[in-house]
């Protein structure tokens, strides 16, 4: 399996994670370029039919590495099946989507290999035979391009919104069942049920329509405008820091460089100014729709659409003409 590319797709309780596909138009992107093959792994337990799903990409085979410790994600257990199958195969490059398992477990598994990760890439460049991956720095101020200085494998995690995850090319690979490796000792880490306070909460990573309010929202009883919006357009509400500080919204629904990372189909900025500290968290977004009075706020340097107005009146006016159209 010398100079492949080996991208690693999350599940958790039998669903896949939208930005594994994310990665794999990353990997395709990559591949392009250096002629390397993409292949694809998936971990879990009784985790055939997702495998599928990820064999409709274009990608060479896919390999489901299934064992009765991977039912419940533990990094003990993932690190451990992880290793014996990249020592195994032996790919060039292993991408994983940067989300909070893969920084959970994915240092971990690169101390185990002896090997580099290059975290959180937004991008890449391949000159002169070498592959470099782009990070960016002080809260996105500056870029830099980094390079592995060792043999592979090279292992490095893509940022959410970095790629088009519907850019993923179709295809039609073949499905590969792996029985993963298991350790011998008993496990450091045992899974619980996951806690009431987390299945509240919510992964805006996974949202498909934002809508986001910043200062310009004035106060936390406008809050409802931003609600009405989101319930008309079926999505979910978030935030820049501040509101987020005042404790307007729980700090689950910032976004930004101190919050989640986004990248949906539709973002709507509410009075949002821009500070590069929030677009950094959603800069990704497929089409930014910006609203604000100031025409000069750096907003609407990313939007795809702005309107330079004031959100009270905009806003109402914005969520009745949607309810008009889907009645």
């Amino acid at each position: 399996m010398a100079d492949t590319i080996l991208v690693v797709a999350e599940q958790r309780e039998g669903k896949l994670n939208r930005v594994s596909f994310e990665t794999i138009s990353a990997a395709q992107a990559i591949s392009k370029e250096t002629g390397w093959p993409v292949e694809v792994v998936l971990a879990g337990s009784g985790i055939g039919s997702l495998a599928q799903e990820l064999a409709g990409k274009a990608v060479g085979r896919v390999y489901a590495l299934e064992a009765p410790s991977l039912a419940a994600y533990t990094s003990d257990a993932y690190v451990f099946a992880l290793k014996h199958f990249i020592r195994e195969k032996q790919p060039k490059l292993v991408l994983f989507p940067h989300t909070y398992q893969v920084r959970d477990f994915a240092p971990r598994l690169a101390l185990a290999l002896d090997r580099t990760l290059i975290s959180d890439s937004i991008g890449y460049k391949y000159e002169n035979g070498k592959l470099l991956f782009t990070r960016q720095m002080f809260q996105g101020k500056f870029a830099a391009d980094v390079s592995f200085a060792g043999d592979g494998p090279w292992l490095a995690t893509i940022q959410i919104g970095a790629f088009r995850g519907d850019q993923a090319e179709a295809g039609s690979a073949s499905v590969e069942n792996v029985t993963a490796a298991g350790a011998e000792s008993a496990p450091r880490v045992t899974p619980h049920e996951v806690f009431q306070e987390a299945k509240q909460a919510v992964d805006l990573s996974q949202s498909e329509v934002i809508v986001a309010v910043g200062r310009g929202i004035k106060e936390q009883k406008n809050l409802a405008l931003a609600e009405e919006l989101a319930k008309a357009l079926g999505g979910e509400v978030a935030a820049s820091r501040p509101i987020c500080d005042n404790g307007w919204l729980p700090l689950e629904r910032q976004i930004g460089s101190s919050g989640q990372t986004v990248a949906p189909k539709l973002y709507v900025a509410l009075g949002i100014s821009g500070a590069i500290q929030h677009i950094v968290g959603m800069k990704g977004s497929r089409t930014i729709v910006a609203i604000n009075k100031d025409p000069e706020a750096p907003i609407f340097e990313i939007a795809d659409v702005g309107v330079v107005g004031n959100l009270f009146d905009v806003v109402p006016a914005l969520t009745e003409e949607i309810k008009k159209a889907k009645a």
